[in-house]
């Protein structure tokens, strides 16, 4: 693959982000220099294959990508764009009107700043969850500075499709109140809702199910780097939460009212109505997430197989949905509790759920009705 980011490209920063950058486009050919204030971090980078340590003798970089937390990515930004007078220099901060705000009254040359976001991240963090391809088919939000020069703009974007990534041109402030509802704020409430579950009983815990663990799967991210996350996009976080306080308290007078009710013709009028719509509302943002490949949400037949807790045994289930003609279109996974067994849910085309259904049964798979 010829790479249209032409180097050297200096990553300041070998945290997830910045070595997932550093190592694909090393593994596409790309010249890498590292740097980062931690030298075991940057021993680590440089040993997963993210790219070699700065030196003194380096060539000048053509593109700067700064990948530090929010609370100093504009410290950064700007020492990098002083010491690289003629390279381009871009961030992948996941908020952006608040560096660009720091960046422009300290004065920094602007026409060679574009701000970037790929959405993209793993639950586990630093170099060595680094991979070459994480932000493959996801996409990369382009904050233009204002100033930015076209050049400086296409080499940010050169950088995004070089890494498998999809451009998105997106004004800063919109591209903080866009992540404050589908990032920042699902953190906070997989964390309140995680928190729940600090007192309570063992015996309870074993009940949970899938849907528990779906709710708080980003519970246990880093506290540190979304604090910095969280404080730098905090007018946008603060409005969706104080949105989403409103809904929750008028829930929790319908759930009042139901409770102080002697039955159901004496609940107090529109309180049953309050939490349905809630739910119902739901409903509807829900279907709006894009779906697979990013168009519209499609509705799909679901069978469930029963998976023996052994190796292979998942292999062979999809091997048997294969041969049986059926394109796999989602899977989820569920562990039974207290069997060695698991639940696949395969998602697939409604019309082929009956003629899957018949073939894994045929080749002895149990299905959960």
């Amino acid at each position: 693959m010829t790479l249209a980011t032409q180097g050297p490209v200096r990553v300041v920063g070998t945290g997830l982000l910045g070595a997932s950058v550093g190592l694909g486009l090393s593994t596409r050919g790309g010249d890498v220099v590292l740097h980062d204030p931690s030298r075991t971090a940057l021993a680590l980078a440089r040993d997963v294959g993210a790219g070699r340590p700065a030196g003194p003798d380096d060539a000048h970089p053509t593109l700067v990508v700064v990948a530090a937390p929010p609370d100093v990515t504009a410290d950064v930004v700007l020492a990098e764009l002083e010491a690289h007078p003629d390279a381009v220099v871009t961030d992948v901060a996941s908020v952006k009107g608040s560096v660009l705000a720091e960046l422009r009254a300290a004065g920094a040359d602007l026409t060679r700043y574009v701000g970037s976001h790929p959405m993209a991240g793993r639950e586990r963090s630093g170099p060595s969850a680094a991979v070459p391809d994480l932000f493959l088919g996801r996409p990369w939000v382009i904050t233009d500075s204002g100033s930015s020069r076209p050049d400086a703009v296409l080499a940010v974007r050169a950088l995004a499709v070089d890494l498998g990534a999809v451009p998105v041109s997106m004004d800063a402030d919109a591209h903080d109140a866009a992540v404050a509802v589908v990032s920042h704020v699902p953190q906070v409430a997989a964390s309140l809702v995680a928190a729940r579950l600090r007192d309570v009983d063992e015996g309870a815990l074993g009940l949970a199910g899938q849907g528990l663990r779906d709710v708080t799967r980003l519970a246990g991210s880093d506290p540190a780097l979304w604090t910095s996350i969280l404080a730098a996009n905090s007018a946008a976080v603060r409005q969706v939460l104080v949105d989403l306080r409103t809904d929750l308290d008028a829930v929790i007078g319908a759930l009042a009212s139901a409770d102080a009710a002697t039955g159901p013709e004496t609940v107090e009028l529109g309180a049953l109505a309050t939490i349905a719509q809630a739910v119902a509302a739901g409903n509807t943002g829900v279907a709006r997430i894009p779906g697979k490949h990013g168009g519209v949400q499609r509705v799909y037949g679901v069978v469930t197989v029963l998976v023996p807790d052994a190796p292979g045994e998942l292999a062979r289930l999809l091997t048997d949905v294969g041969e049986a003609g059926v394109n796999l279109e989602d899977l989820q996974l569920e562990h039974a509790a207290g069997r060695p067994v698991g639940m696949a849910a395969i998602s697939v085309l409604p019309g082929s759920v009956e003629h899957l259904e018949a073939e894994l049964t045929a080749r002895g798979w149990r299905l959960v009705s």
